[in-house]
């Protein structure tokens, strides 16, 4: 699979009309009639309808794709949240009833059997999971669900403080942090805390609205709790809420100690009595903060040249998405928080969303969106839609091995060379400090929705205690106790995909095991990880992981030796 990148083609339509666009529901709902219509006779026609499924499909994802993109690129448009709104309102929720009957009419066709069983598995393991989950009362409530998720990017969207007379996105002020002067980090660090507080109570109040509906879709369908509904929901069939447990307890035992060495060694050479919360991503005086590029298009540009120094292929899809203008990367008043690769079903090019500010952190998500978009072009070929919803487990696993990959090439950005190993250095301290911070997530997740009904003033000591429970006690947060009680407020994940985040550690301790293999043999680790991601979701997990030369393993003994492997590296990098 060494192949140079060959521009790939939208998708050729053979359903629907070459000039049809995404514009009312009755001009949609003739396509989705003429489906449910259609006699099947035999294996090919049945193919053929499913065929015909999958188009549509991606023609209304991409249409509702770029709904989003256009809102969260700029929060004020009141057309574009229009046009969001009126998807979420009045085309999904008269869809979903359809895709429920087209569901199960696929699986009461006899010619189901006849369909290849080593191809088609994973998806129709899904669709019969989706047809059990399916309650037409739930449609209405996962409509209003949708619309309160993307309030959290206007609220979010809105927050900026004003340093020496200008205004900064809260990702723009991040980079103050990192500056060697103590007294200019606490006095954002000061703004920053007081903008989110002011926020707060809105902040709450929606969740508790998310928190209210998520429960009643999982009372719907037939479920105790929403963890237990959203389990089945996200097609966890490779591991249950005790592997989770199992992963939180393995990143206490076996990460969070090399956690705590790193943060202690950053300490130590910023010459501290006391670790405050502004002193994290600082630097000790005299050295200034890593300073890759200025402006979005020299960040993509460079790393264009950074995945080029991978391969053709990596280079060659970053190449045509900015050729067709799909990136977005710099922060500024009024564009959503966060970052994020959007595919894009039927032109295939995908779209990278990000509030680049011109740090070090900017470089590692970077490489982290391009790793997903790397994906979407390798699995743009499959025959349908459906083979190409592959997990988070294998779409993060794709991102950040791309970060590791990529990490020896960084030169592109820093041409010194202690600068360099500065910035591989804060990648591996990343991986390492992300991890405690997952399974802290996580493990609120699993406590928030197998409570249903809790008080404000319950979340909040249960909180407390878990962020405890993965801290390294080596900073001093006193001033900034009601900052922390809040401070989960700032992921974005439990207000808009709620429980997805363990994914982000499974795939980080699979990105580990990747790098491993390629140092061992770089050739053959890179064509094992396009192996994998070419396959989509044809394939489970299980074997996803296996094609990509790794283990679908999150239990303490692998992650205690991954972890070994990661401080090993550092130890060679002279930390």
């Amino acid at each position: 699979m060494s192949e140079v990148f060959t521009r790939i083609e939208k998708l050729k339509r053979n359903f629907l009309p070459e000039d049809f666009k995404m514009t009312t529901w009755d001009a949609l709902q003739p396509y989705f009639d003429k489906l449910i219509a259609t006699e099947i006779n035999s294996k090919e026609e049945l193919e053929n309808w499913l065929r015909n499924i999958s188009e549509l499909e991606a023609v209304i994802s991409e249409d509702a794709c770029w709904r989003q993109i256009n809102m969260t690129c700029d929060t004020t448009n009141k057309e574009y949240e229009d046009a969001f709104t009126y998807f979420c309102m009045e085309i999904e929720p008269k869809m979903k009833p359809y895709f429920f009957e087209l569901n199960k009419k696929m699986l009461a066709s006899p010619f189901i059997k006849e369909l290849d069983e080593a191809q088609y598995y994973p998806y129709l393991r899904s669709v019969r999971n989706a047809v059990h989950l399916y309650r037409e009362e739930n449609v209405a409530i996962q409509a209003e669900m949708s619309l309160l998720a993307q309030q959290y990017g206007v609220i979010s969207g809105k927050m900026t403080i004003e340093h020496e007379g200008k205004q900064y996105t809260l990702q723009q002020a991040a980079r103050f942090l990192q500056n060697p002067d103590r007294e200019l980090r606490e006095t954002i660090f000061r703004k920053i805390a007081a903008r989110r507080l002011q926020d707060k109570e809105e902040l709450t109040n929606l969740f508790n609205q998310l928190l209210e509906k998520r429960q009643q879709v999982a009372v719907n369908a037939g479920f105790d709790n929403y963890r237990d509904y959203k389990f089945r929901e996200l097609g966890r069939f490779d591991y249950t809420p005790a592997d989770c447990f199992a992963f939180h307890d393995a990143v206490r035992e076996h990460i969070l100690p090399l956690h705590k060495m790193l943060v202690e060694r950053r300490k130590k050479k910023l010459g501290l009595d006391v670790m405050r919360p502004w002193d994290g991503d600082a630097e000790p005086i005299g050295t200034e903060p890593l300073h890759p590029f200025e402006t979005g298009k020299e960040l993509s540009d460079k790393a264009i040249a950074v995945f080029g120094k991978l391969g053709d292929y990596f280079s060659g899809c970053l190449n045509t998405m900015t050729d067709m203008k799909r990136m977005d990367l710099e922060s500024r008043v009024g564009k959503a928080p966060g970052g994020y690769n959007c595919p894009l079903a039927e032109t295939g090019v995908p779209f990278i969303f990000m509030n680049a500010a011109g740090t070090v952190n900017d470089v590692i998500t970077m490489m982290h969106e391009g790793g997903h978009a790397v994906h979407s072009f390798l699995s743009h070929s499959l025959p349908l839609s459906s083979f190409k919803e592959y997990p988070m487990e294998i779409a993060e696993l794709a991102s950040m091995s791309m970060e590791l990959f990529s990490m020896e090439h960084w030169d592109i950005f820093f041409s010194d060379k202690s600068e360099l190993q500065r910035s591989q250095i804060e990648e591996l301290e990343r991986v390492i400090s992300v991890l405690p911070w997952i399974a802290t997530i996580d493990k609120y997740q699993h406590w928030l929705y197998t409570n249903p009904g809790h008080t404000n003033e319950q979340r909040e000591a249960e909180w407390m205690k878990i962020l405890a429970e993965f801290s390294t006690g080596v900073t001093d947060w006193t001033g900034f106790e009601e900052y922390r009680a809040y401070f989960w407020q700032k992921q974005l994940h439990l207000y808009e995909v709620p429980f997805y985040y363990i994914e982000y550690g499974i795939a980080q301790l699979g990105a580990i095991a990747m790098w491993r293999q390629y140092r061992e043999n770089k050739e053959q680790a890179l064509e094992n990880y396009k192996a994998a991601l070419a396959l989509g979701y044809t394939k489970t997990l299980k074997e996803l992981y296996a094609t990509a030369g790794i283990r679908f393993d999150f239990s303490p003994v692998y992650v205690a030796e991954l972890g070994s492997f990661v401080k090993e590296r550092l130890v060679e990098m002279g930390v």
